[in-house]
């Protein structure tokens, strides 16, 4: 099972972190483990690191309204979106 890094910008850091829409989102497609990070010098940068059960499906998943709904109401900026798997 991969590991994945997706580091983004957000409107509201707090808001973001206490969010439960990315659990509630994600775990019934096979995502585990999710933990949250802040960048110490940039407030509104984040990231997250979760084992992804299928690539496939997630990122099948990210092209979908409820995807774009979910990072709306986190108050996700999708255009920075970067992913990474560990290698």
């Amino acid at each position: 099972m991969p590991t994945i890094m997706v580091c983004h910008d957000v409107k509201d850091t707090k808001h973001w972190l206490a969010s439960p829409v990315r659990k509630q989102v994600l775990e019934p497609i096979g995502v585990t483990n999710i933990r949250t990070f802040t960048d110490p010098q940039t407030s509104n940068h984040v990231g997250l690191v979760m084992d992804v059960a299928d690539m496939e499906k997630l990122m099948a998943f990210m092209q979908t309204q409820a995807a774009a709904d979910a990072m709306a109401s986190d108050g996700v900026l999708p255009e920075t979106m970067i992913f990474l798997v560990q290698s």
